[in-house]
């Protein structure tokens, strides 16, 4: 199975979460209910947990936090994903088309949403071809590329004066070759961020 560079950020966004999630330090709260841990301490469930939890007692208990700090954590998480997500600038493309594909959308917003917050900010949209095809069809076909990449940024809020398009149709492969593996990832288009 091939995973795409979108749906790799999302597993590791995710893996990271589940991981932050089920950390624990192993200390314990109390003994209200009397359960007692591997090492012999007692815990209680009513009392939450204790996440990042030092030899001071330090930590964040999950009972003590206000909805408020929650909200704040879901907010970093997301910003978290958001800045994992835009780390992914390159976006893949069938054979003759400039379609975008639904996986790479929710990368794309997330770009799409740093420019709008960062107006200060430009990106360059690079569109690129495999070596199929004359070299007048490649550079439309880029031009395409870029200009759908383009349209769809500024659709979901970047500003048409962050954006600049160019098109190197086939001549600045990524990879050299004569083969479906090799054509798949020129079929491309690069954010450049200046």
């Amino acid at each position: 199975m091939k995973l795409t560079a979108a749906q790799k950020a999302l597993a590791l966004a995710f893996t990271l979460g589940l991981m932050a999630g089920c950390s624990s330090t192993g200390d314990t709260m109390g003994e209200e209910d009397g359960m007692t841990t591997s090492g012999g301490e007692t815990s209680g469930q009513e009392s939450g947990s204790t996440v990042y939890g030092g030899e001071d007692g330090s930590g964040i208990s999950s009972s003590e936090m206000t909805e408020e700090q929650r909200r704040e954590a879901e907010e970093r998480a997301m910003e978290a994903q958001e800045q994992a997500m835009r780390e992914i600038t390159t976006f893949y493309f069938d054979f003759d088309t400039a379609e975008i594909k639904p996986e790479a959308r929710d990368v794309l917003v997330a770009h799409a949403r740093f420019l709008q917050a960062n107006p200060g900010q430009d990106v360059r949209i690079e569109g690129h071809a495999d070596e199929r095809g004359t070299k007048e069809y490649n550079l439309a076909l880029g031009e395409r590329r870029a200009n759908a990449v383009q349209r769809f940024l500024v659709v979901n809020g970047a500003a048409r004066g962050q954006t600049e398009t160019v098109s190197y149709g086939e001549e600045k492969p990524a990879v050299m070759g004569s083969s479906e593996s090799a054509w798949s990832q020129n079929r491309r288009v690069e954010l450049v961020f200046e």
